[in-house]
């Protein structure tokens, strides 16, 4: 009995020593490296979450399902005027203003993000994006208009306007794959994965369906 005691204590003791030893080569028995390791560990958490965050390709699914509630009427509209798929102009739409909570959506009901171009007459509104001017950030000149119709209505004319889009519009209004490839292809973004962030909003939300609806105003006219 005494020698099983005496070998737990024993035990007990190689066990502290070997604790104090670690935290010996960590240097953690020092305040000042608790308070850097500390600082390593939020910092670390922060990058995470930020990169979790500035996903570009992420969305947030009850944000873009009210956006959709709001403008799929719209974008049908606009696929029958222009032949431009409903889900493709959705997709954009969701994309490229938050679901409408952008600053650019918000502040100049500009739901695609076209720039003003050199042949842009209308309302103007000025944001930081990707252009530069002696190395610097410079403010973009960003197309304003007085509400999202217009917005959306420009988003067409720009695509069927443009002869740098004229190659898109021999693809069907069904096949919103081969509008979002040929969208990047044509240049419209300069971000490499943006066929595959269109495809995904498309298809996670199941936006192809509004492909085949029927023109609204054929609906009213019944």
């Amino acid at each position: 009995m005494k020698r099983g005691k005496a070998v737990r204590k024993s035990t007990g003791s190689k066990s502290t020593n070997k604790k104090e030893k670690v935290l010996e080569q960590l240097n953690l028995n020092h305040p000042l490296e608790k308070i850097l390791l500390s600082i390593g560990v939020i910092v670390l958490l922060f990058m995470a979450t930020s990169a979790r965050l500035h996903d570009s390709s992420a969305f947030d699914t009850i944000d873009a399902k009210e956006y959709i509630n709001s403008y799929k009427d719209l974008a049908v509209l606009e696929m029958h005027r222009s032949g431009i798929p409903a889900s493709i102009i959705l997709a954009q739409g969701i994309h490229e203003s938050n679901s409408g909570k952008s600053t650019l959506a918000k502040l100049a009901n500009n739901h695609f993000g076209i720039k003003c171009k050199s042949y842009w007459v209308g309302k103007t509104y000025f944001h930081k994006d990707d252009d530069y001017k002696n190395g610097k950030l410079i403010e973009s000149c960003f197309r304003a208009y007085d509400s999202a119709v217009q917005s959306y209505v420009d988003h067409s004319n720009f695509l069927m306007t443009s002869k740098n889009y004229e190659s898109l519009f021999k693809y069907d209004s069904f096949d919103y794959e081969s509008w979002a490839h040929g969208l990047k292809r044509c240049g419209y973004a300069t971000d490499p994965t943006y066929t595959n962030k269109l495809i995904k909003i498309i298809e996670e939300l199941e936006l192809y369906q509004y492909d085949y609806e029927e023109n609204p105003l054929h609906t009213l006219s019944k």
